[in-house]
């Protein structure tokens, strides 16, 4: 008797198939982070129970845009990079659970299949999109990482336009907001193959980077835009008052998350 190898689907005899790799999983990435205060009832209508409205800045939301390098620990998607690199922009808000403030992020778009497929795994709600975001370079026309700087990035899904920004560089900064500070409050939702079976999979999960390094924080200002699309709803986060917007890059470490409830029957 054989049995199939590898983390996760498609399992075969070598694994060498595996959509994803087990974790950890390493990230380097440049962010582009734009944060504003919307109606809290748009973000309410968002949280599933147990989750309430943050106590402090209900309506506040970022978006962001992040391009990413990404590997398991040998490290060898690197040197395959067709295997390593991606794009995502995904709206993040805060949270309340018994009595301690979240990040979730409530809509999330990206370029690449394994990235859809490490979502699943960790509660994000990823889509195909396109995610395009200017990257910084010291020579040529690209903008340096300086203040005056203006970087521009684009979101789109199902060839509709989602949302666009205009970032201009202002000056240092100590954090890259606030919104998206806090460990994530996730639910990983599975669908019982029973027809009105309800959920087979039914966890509400808290991850968080197992390791961080980050670069200097910019402060900027920011054009923020965002259309209706027919099978999207970011517009409902509408754009009623700016906070602030952001760029830094980064290194994560992703190693697995802890189990805060579950509704899974068995």
């Amino acid at each position: 008797m054989t049995t199939p190898r590898g983390w996760f689907h498609p399992k075969s005899g070598t694994g060498r198939s595996s959509l994803i790799p087990a974790p950890p999983w390493h990230y380097s990435g440049d962010l582009l982070t734009v944060e504003y205060r919307t109606d809290p009832a748009r973000v309410r209508e968002l949280l599933p129970e147990p989750l309430e409205l943050a106590e402090e800045d209900p309506g506040a939301v970022a978006l962001i845009w992040a391009d990413w390098q990404s590997c398991s620990t040998g490290h060898e998607e690197l040197l395959d990079p067709v295997r390593a690199q991606y794009k995502e922009a995904f709206a993040v808000v805060r949270c309340s659970y018994q009595g301690r403030t979240f990040s979730r992020c409530v809509y999330i778009w990206v370029d690449k299949d394994f990235a859809i497929a490490r979502g699943l795994h960790q509660g994000y709600p990823k889509k195909l999109g396109s995610i395009h975001l200017t990257r910084p370079h010291p020579y040529g026309p690209a903008p340096r990482i300086e203040a005056g700087a203006r970087f521009g990035a684009t979101l789109a899904a199902a060839d509709r336009r989602l949302a666009q920004a205009v970032v201009t560089l202002r000056e240092p900064a100590e954090t890259n907001g606030f919104v998206n500070g806090h460990p994530m409050a996730h639910h990983r939702w599975l669908p019982s193959v029973e027809k009105g079976g309800g959920l087979a999979l039914d966890e509400l999960v808290e991850s968080g980077a197992a390791a961080f390094e980050g670069g200097q924080p910019w402060s900027a200002d920011a054009e923020l835009d965002l259309f209706e699309a027919p099978t999207e709803e970011l517009a409902r986060l509408e754009v009623w008052e700016p906070i602030g917007a952001y760029y830094r890059q980064v290194g994560v470490t992703w190693d697995g998350g802890r189990l805060l409830a579950s509704n899974t029957t068995v």
